[in-house]
This record gives C-alpha cells, structure tokens and sequence, in this order.
C-alpha cells in the first residue's frame, strides 16, 4: 500500500514547541491570548451590565412604566424577573462563540 506509507517523520511547528515550553515567545502568545479572552469577557460583562442596569434607572425615572402590565404581570417583573433569564442564556451563548472564535484564530496563527 502505498498511500499508507509515510515518507517523513512529522514535525511540530516551532511556535507550539515555543508554547509548550514555555519560553519566552510562548510566553507572549499565550499572555496574548489570555488578554484577549479577558477584553472578550469585560465587553460582555459591560454590556450585561449596563443593558441590565439601565432598567431599574428607567423604571425610577419613568414610574409609569412600573405600573404598566403585559399578560397580567408589571413591565419591571416581567423585564427582570422573567426575560432577563433568556437575556442572559443568549448571551451566555453569544459570549461562548466569540470566546472559542478568539481560541481558533490563536490555534489558527500558532500553527501557520
């Protein structure tokens, strides 16, 4: 057979032995990465925040819309008791894609 037989023994690429050993370019890499996971989850983290905490500043400057009903619950407890849960499960899954996008362009660039 020869299709199954190999001609040449395969070398790992030189950036994921720097990476493995820890050297310095490895180092760097990886505190690359790290940092971009973090900028990643900090844009996530402000934008839950903020979308979720402007609510209840909404509610105290407009209090009619604390009185208003949809399918007989109040606006504020069906916005933060409710849909906040499907909000968050969303964005949970947004967060996730573009956590493992950020891991593939690293794996992408570390083996070219």
């Amino acid at each position: 057979m020869v299709l199954a037989e190999r001609k040449g023994v395969a070398r790992p690429v030189r950036t994921v032995i720097d990476i493995q050993e820890g050297t310095g370019v490895g180092e760097l890499l990886r505190s690359n990465l790290i940092g971009s996971q973090l900028a990643v989850a900090l844009r996530f983290a402000v934008f839950a925040g903020i979308t979720l905490g402007v609510l209840p500043v909404l509610f105290y400057i407009f209090p009619e819309i604390g009185r208003m009903e949809v399918l007989g619950l109040r606006v504020p407890w069906l916005l933060l008791g409710v849909l906040v849960y499907p909000f968050l499960f969303g964005l949970g899954l947004w967060h996730t894609r573009t956590a493992e996008r950020v891991e593939q362009n690293f794996a992408d660039h570390v083996q070219d």
